[in-house]
C-alpha cells in the first residue's frame, strides 16, 4: 500500500508518544470488545492523534459496494445505509489499488484508506486530517493495519460481520463451504495467492485450498459431481481428508489414495470430486502434481499460456484404485499459475457459446499488462464472467491465481525454513 503521490509536506504528525498511547489503548481494548465496539473504540483513540471521524467500510462478499460498519447492521440482502459502489468511486480506487486516495482533490482533507490484513482487501477506512504530512499518512496507514486485524480476529464468532457482507440470501451449502476455505488472498515477499468463487451465494460443489509449509506452497482444487448440499458435503470431505493427509506428512500421492478411499468409503461409489493437489517450491519454482480427473493446471507466462500435460487419475471417489501419478515442471520468474474448475471455461451464455480458455486467459494477459494486483484482476475477471453470462450461472466457477515473482530463499534461508537441508520432494 502506497500513500498518495500529491501528499506535501504541509501539517504535523503527532507526537510519538500520542501514536503509542493510541495504538497501546486499542490493543488493551481489543481484548474484551465485539466487533460492534471495534468502530468507537478506533475512532476515540483516533482522534489523540489528529486522526477524526473515522468509519469503517467492509466489502461485500462480492466485493461490489463498501458497506459502513455498525452495531445493527441491515438485514441480509437488504441496502446498506451509507454504502459506496467500489467501480466508480474514490473509494473504490482505494480499494482496488491498495492506495491512499484523498477524498477530494481541491480539499485533501478527507482520505480513503486501504483496509487489508496482508494482502486480503477488507474494505477502507474514511479519515478526516487537514494538511496530513507523510507522517501522518503513515499513521493512517498503520491505523488500517491495526484495524484490519481486529476486524479479522473478531469476524469469525461475528454474526454482525456476516449479515453485512451479503447481500442476499446464502444457501446452506455455501455457507458451509466459505467456512471451510482459507482467506481468497495471502501473500509473502516470494508468493502471492487468490481466488475467487462464483454463485458466491450458491456454490455447491467447489473448494480450493492452499497453506505455507516453510519454503513450500500447498495448493489444491475440487469440484464435486452435482449442485446440491451432497456436493458440498462431498468436496468438504475431500478436502478435510486432503488437509489430515498433509498434516500427518503424506506426499501428493498418498492423499489423492486417501481422499479416494474417503469418499468411497462414504458414499459407496455414488459420489466423487475431481481435483489437483499441488505443491510449489519457492525456492526453486518446481511445481509437483497430481491431477484426478480435472483439468490440468496452466501457467500465464508473458503473453503465452501453457497448460501442463500429466496422466490424470479417475476422479477421487470411484474406488477404481488405479495409478495416480505425481508430475514435475518448473515456473519462471513472474510466471502465473492458474487452477481452475469447468465452470469459469465450459459455462454459456444466452446464445449457447462458451466463456472458453481463450477468453478467460486472453482477460488474464490483458490485466497482467496492467500491473493491477492479483486480487484486483481476479475481481474483474470474475465480474466479466459474469456479465457475460447475464449473472446467472448453472454450474460453480472457481479460480486460484498464484503469482511466483521469482525471488528464491537462499540456501540458508531455506534451511532455516524447514530445519532441514534441501532436497526431499515428499510425493511419496
Amino acid at each position: 500500500m502506497t500513500a498518495h503521490d500529491g501528499v506535501t509536506a504541509s501539517g504535523s504528525a503527532a507526537p510519538a508518544a500520542e501514536r503509542a498511547a493510541m495504538f497501546g489503548a486499542l490493543i488493551s481494548a481489543s481484548h474484551t470488545s465485539t466487533l460492534e465496539q471495534i468502530p468507537a473504540l478506533v475512532a476515540e483513540q483516533a482522534a489523540r492523534v489528529g486522526l477524526h471521524d473515522v468509519l469503517i467500510y467492509l466489502a461485500d462478499l462480492q466485493q461490489e459496494v463498501l458497506s459502513p460498519l455498525t452495531a445493527r447492521p441491515a438485514p441480509s440482502g437488504a441496502k446498506e445505509r451509507g454504502e459506496i459502489c467500489i467501480e466508480g468511486t474514490v473509494a473504490g480506487r482505494a480499494f482496488q489499488h491498495g492506495k491512499i486516495l484523498p477524498a477530494s482533490v481541491r480539499d485533501p482533507s478527507r482520505w480513503w484508506v486501504p483496509l487489508v490484513d496482508g494482502t486480503d482487501r477488507l474494505g477502507v477506512l474514511r479519515i478526516s486530517a487537514t494538511g496530513a504530512d507523510a507522517a501522518t499518512l503513515r499513521d493512517m496507514e498503520r491505523l488500517a493495519g491495526l484495524v484490519a486485524l481486529l476486524v479479522v480476529s473478531k469476524r469469525p464468532l461475528s454474526d454482525t460481520y456476516a449479515r453485512l457482507v451479503r447481500r442476499r440470501r446464502m444457501s446452506v451449502s455455501a455457507e458451509m463451504e466459505w467456512r471451510l476455505m482459507p482467506q481468497r488472498t495471502f501473500a509473502t515477499d516470494r508468493l502471492v495467492i487468490s481466488a475467487v468463487m462464483e454463485p458466491a451465494y450458491d456454490v455447491s460443489g467447489d473448494v480450493y485450498d492452499y497453506a505455507l509449509e516453510g519454503p513450500v506452497a500447498h495448493l489444491a482444487i475440487f469440484d464435486a459431481m452435482g449442485h446440491d448440499t451432497a456436493a458440498g458435503l462431498t468436496a468438504n470431505l475431500a478436502l478435510t481428508t486432503l488437509r489430515n493427509s498433509r498434516h500427518e506428512g503424506e506426499g501428493l500421492v498418498r492423499a489423492a489414495r486417501r481422499i479416494d478411499e474417503a469418499l468411497t468409503g462414504q458414499f459407496g461409489g455414488e459420489r466423487f470430486a475431481t481435483g489437483v493437489l499441488a505443491t510449489l517450491d519457492i525456492t526453486s519454482g518446481e511445481l509437483a502434481w497430481v491431477n484426478c480427473g480435472h483439468h490440468p493446471p496452466v501457467i500465464v507466462r508473458r503473453r503465452a499460456t501453457i497448460e501442463l500435460a500429466c496422466d490424470p487419475a479417475p476422479p477421487a471417489g470411484t474406488g477404481l484404485h488405479l495409478p495416480v501419478t505425481a508430475c514435475h515442471d518448473h515456473l519462471q520468474p513472474g510466471d502465473r499459475l492458474l487452477l481452475y474448475t469447468d465452470g469459469i471455461t465450459e459455462a454459456r451464455n444466452q446464445e449457447g457459446e462458451e466463456f472458453g480458455m481463450a477468453r478467460f486467459t486472453d482477460f488474464l494477459i490483458r490485466h497482467q499488462a496492467d500491473e493491477l494486483p492479483v486480487p484486483e484482476t481476479l475481481r474483474r475477471l470474475i465480474l466479466h464472467h459474469l456479465d457475460y453470462h447475464e449473472r446467472r450461472l448453472r454450474d460453480d466457477a472457481t479460480v486460484v491465481l498464484v503469482e511466483w515473482p521469482g525471488t528464491p530463499y537462499t540456501k540458508k534461508e531455506a534451511e532455516a525454513l524447514t530445519g532441514v537441508p534441501e532436497g526431499s520432494d515428499g510425493l511419496s
